[in-house]
């Protein structure tokens, strides 16, 4: 047990490493001192006390990835309810399993004469990423007069089932709307991209200037969750000058 311990340790490590492409160093520490340099690694690159418990779920997925969706499976048996099947959609969902989280996500909603909207929007999540535009565009127009909905990352997601579709204009002003300073950095990358290859490279360039500069003001934690974002979006912005 302490060998695959060690083993998911690492793994969560160079995974974390390789999201956030720290230094080039921290490979060699961690793959030849698996214990020590992964200690090390976590204690300066990774954790705070609101980390711990975080870390220590992505350990037990690495080591068990199915766990939390059998201990949900037998939640549910035991208790059929509304929240313990949103509760195993949403595990459905996490583990990136949209074709078992859809399924749980409609029937917890069946009959139900009210728009459920934290269920529709998950819906709309699971339909865009197994390519369903049609049915990810349906559920965010029963829940786009939603206050919710605006600005959020279900109108973006409107926004590019729209795009797939053909409907360009309405596919810009949904995806415009999340152009918000200092939130919503990897969806303003997509943005500017999106504007890009419509040939319009000076609204692109804006929003690409205004993440940049951005980026300038972003606490540790999130230079390394945004890192990847901020080196592309200086890419572009090469490209474009």
């Amino acid at each position: 047990m302490y060998f695959y311990f060690i083993i998911a340790l690492q793994a969560y490590c160079l995974y974390h490493l390789y999201t956030h492409r720290n230094a080039f160093y921290w490979w060699l520490l961690i793959l030849f001192l698996p214990l020590v340099g992964c200690v090390i690694y976590i204690i300066t690159q990774v954790y705070n006390k609101r980390d711990a418990e975080k870390i220590t779920s992505d350990i037990t997925h690495i080591i068990n990835p199915t766990k939390k969706i059998k201990d949900l499976e037998r939640q549910l048996e035991f208790s059929e309810s509304y929240q313990n099947r949103v509760n195993l959609a949403d595990a459905y969902l996490e583990n990136k399993d949209y074709n078992n989280a859809i399924p749980n996500y409609l029937e917890s909603i069946e009959g139900n004469t009210q728009n459920d909207f934290y269920v529709i929007k998950q819906l709309i999540e699971c339909y865009f990423n197994i390519e369903d535009c049609e049915s990810a565009i349906l559920y965010a127009e029963k829940i786009m007069t939603h206050p919710e909905f605006k600005k959020s990352r279900s109108q973006f997601l409107y926004g590019l089932a729209l795009e797939k579709i053909g409907k360009i204009d309405e596919a810009e002003r949904n995806l415009k709307a999340i152009d918000v300073r200092y939130s919503f950095y990897d969806e303003r990358l997509i943005l500017a991209k999106f504007l890009m290859s419509k040939g319009k490279s000076g609204e692109a360039k804006d929003i690409l200037s205004e993440v940049f500069e951005e980026s300038k003001h972003m606490t540790k934690p999130n230079q390394r969750i945004y890192r990847a974002t901020i080196q592309e979006v200086e890419k572009l912005l090469s490209e474009i000058d």
